[in-house]
């Protein structure tokens, strides 16, 4: 039997798919449980408009955070570190700190969503990808000074 998943299903697929699974199965669990929609003509319309709402809402989310994407990309974050001998730095600046100064902007970033491809152990410029959105990377540059 064909039914649209209502939720995701742990091993039988996302929401909004369309999957074929035994008839028993599906009336019995998925139906029962309210997981799933039997796929009928009815049911095919519904799901053309739940995946139409979704991508409208993808495109409204990618628009927002592309206006965040401009705020980030127009910021210089300063580092005054302490240094040893020869200019080296104790430490590197970690993810949560290059969030915390991006939250005293007013912008809110989860730290996870910073890629730092290499540590920030040096002096001088840096620039960090903070992953937005699969679709949305933006570019921070991060200046570490003495002090």
């Amino acid at each position: 039997m064909k039914v649209i998943l209502l939720e995701d299903v742990k091993k039988q697929g996302k929401k909004n798919e369309v999957i074929e699974v035994s008839d028993g199965y599906a009336q019995n669990f998925l139906i029962k449980k309210g997981l799933a929609i039997k796929y009928t003509q009815g049911s095919k319309a519904y799901l053309e408009k739940e995946l139409e709402k979704k991508d409208n809402q993808e495109k409204e989310l990618i628009k927002k955070l592309n206006s965040v994407k401009e705020k980030i990309e127009k910021l210089e974050i300063v580092f005054y570190v302490k240094t040893g001998k020869e200019g080296k730095m104790f430490g590197s600046i970690s993810s949560k700190q290059i969030a915390l100064e991006i939250l005293k902007k007013n912008i809110q970033i989860d730290k996870k969503d910073i890629k730092i491809k290499s540590q920030i152990d040096t002096l001088g410029t840096h620039n960090i990808d903070i992953n937005l959105h699969k679709k949305v990377v933006a570019r921070i540059k991060i200046i570490v000074k003495e002090g």
